[in-house]
C-alpha cells in the first residue's frame, strides 16, 4: 500500500488527510507521534494534533504478523529526548602540605629528605633612592675628635698612659694606651648597633647586639660626662671607683665583641 505524500499548493483539510495517516499507522503499527506526521507530511504542529486525535477516535486494524504495543497517549505532544548519562569527572588532586616534623615521620629512613614547606619568595625591593650616607661622616668627624680626646682624657685620669709594649725589641716604641678606651668602647657600640639593624644575624644574636649596643653607647655618654666634670672641678686624679670602671671597660668590650661574634655564626653551624 502506498501514500502520497506531496504537499499541494493549497492547505490540505484534516479529513484529507486522514487516510493517508491511516496508512501510515498501519505500516509502522502503532499510531504515529505529532512530530511523525509533521515530518512525514510536511504540515504544522496544529493540524497534526489534530489529524492525529481523529485517528485516535477511530479504531485501528493491526495485522496479525505485527507484534501490538501499547497504545500511545493520545495526549503526547512530543518524544522524550534520550537521557545521556552522566560523565563522571575526577576532582582535581589537592597538594598536601605537611609540617616538617609530620615529614620525618611519614618518610621511612633511606629516602632523600622532602622539603613540607614551599621555597620562600624573595620580594623584589620597591625602586627608589638610597639615602646618603655622607652626612654621616661629615657628622662623624667632630663627635670623633670629642670622643676621642674624651676618652683619652679620662684615660690619663685614670692610670692609662704612655707605655712601651716592646722592650728589648723596639725600645723607642712607645703608645699611649689611652687610645683603647675609645678604639675599644665606640667601636663595639658603632659594630652591635649595625648587627641589630641589619637584620642579619640571628635572633638572639640580635637581641644581644640590641642591648649591648644601647649599653655601649650610654657607658660612652657617662665616659664623657665623667671626664669633663672632673676637667672642671680641676681634679687630676679620678677617683677610686671610676678608676676601676674605666680599667674594667676594655676586658668587658672584648668579652661582648666576641660573644656577639660566636652568636652571629651560630645560625650557620646549626
Amino acid at each position: 500500500m502506498s501514500t502520497a505524500t506531496a504537499t499541494s499548493a493549497y492547505p490540505r483539510a484534516v479529513a484529507d488527510l486522514l487516510p493517508a495517516v491511516r496508512d501510515l499507522a498501519d505500516r509502522i503499527g502503532e499510531i504515529p507521534s505529532r512530530n511523525q506526521i509533521m515530518r512525514e507530511f510536511k504540515i504544522g504542529a496544529p493540524k497534526a494534533q489534530a489529524v492525529r486525535l481523529a485517528l485516535v477516535a477511530e479504531p485501528i486494524t493491526v495485522p496479525d504478523d505485527i507484534e501490538t504495543e501499547s497504545a500511545s497517549d493520545p495526549w503526547e505532544y512530543a518524544e522524550p529526548a534520550p537521557v545521556l548519562p552522566a560523565v563522571p569527572v575526577e576532582p582535581a588532586p589537592v597538594p598536601l602540605i605537611l609540617p616538617a616534623e609530620k615529614v620525618a615521620q611519614v618518610i621511612p629512613d633511606g629516602h632523600p629528605p622532602v622539603s613540607a614547606d614551599p621555597a620562600p619568595v624573595k620580594a623584589e625591593a620597591a625602586p627608589g633612592r638610597r639615602l646618603s650616607v655622607w652626612p654621616v661622616a661629615l657628622i662623624a668627624l667632630p663627635a670623633f675628635v670629642a670622643i676621642w680626646s674624651g676618652w683619652v682624657g679620662l684615660g690619663g685620669l685614670t692610670g692609662f698612659g704612655v707605655v712601651h709594649p716592646l722592650p728589648g725589641i723596639a725600645d723607642r716604641f712607645s703608645l699611649n694606651t689611652a687610645i683603647t678606651l675609645p678604639i675599644g668602647v665606640e667601636v663595639y657600640a658603632a659594630y652591635a648597633l649595625r648587627a641589630w639593624l641589619s637584620g642579619l644575624v640571628p635572633p638572639r644574636a640580635r637581641r644581644f647586639a640590641k642591648w649591648s649596643a644601647i649599653g655601649s653607647l650610654i657607658v660612652g655618654a657617662l665616659g664623657q660626662v665623667a671626664y669633663h666634670l672632673l676637667v672642671a672641678a680641676g681634679i687630676t686624679s679620678a677617683p677610686w671607683w671610676i678608676t676601676t670602671l674605666v680599667a674594667c671597660l676594655p676586658v668587658a668590650v672584648l668579652g661582648m665583641a666576641a660573644a656577639l661574634a660566636h652568636l652571629s655564626h651560630e645560625g650557620a653551624e646549626q
